[in-house]
């Protein structure tokens, strides 16, 4: 099994596609899964899926979800800036760690 990485992409954070068909578009990330190296964004990525019906998903059909995206393809999205950044993390007096953006060098809450 792989070990764990550290990411510096969380859920909820807004990210910028950097690659691939949706690049450009922003999105929220939903999850990161850390030992895939993938994160799913909200309305990116989409993906048609054949169904059939069962006892959790009444009508089949095509439903269309989001699938994951490799983690190397977002990077975050500074509010500050309007654009995508790097992000680093600093430490503080009090031993807390932060992250922060590399652009406008504001933490990230």
């Amino acid at each position: 099994m792989q070990a764990l990485r550290k990411s510096k992409i969380k859920k909820g954070d807004t990210v910028v596609v950097i690659a691939g068909r949706d690049r450009g578009k922003t999105g929220k990330v939903l999850s990161v899964d850390l030992g895939a190296g993938q994160v799913t964004v909200e309305k990116l990525n989409i993906i048609k899926r054949h169904t059939k019906p069962n006892q959790k998903v009444k009508q089949g059909g095509i439903l269309e979800r989001e699938a994951p995206l490799n983690i190397s393809k977002v990077m975050f999205f500074c509010p500050v800036t309007q654009k995508p950044t790097r992000v680093g993390i600093r430490s503080l007096g009090d031993g807390r760690r932060t992250r922060f953006s590399k652009k406008s060098n504001e933490p990230i809450e």
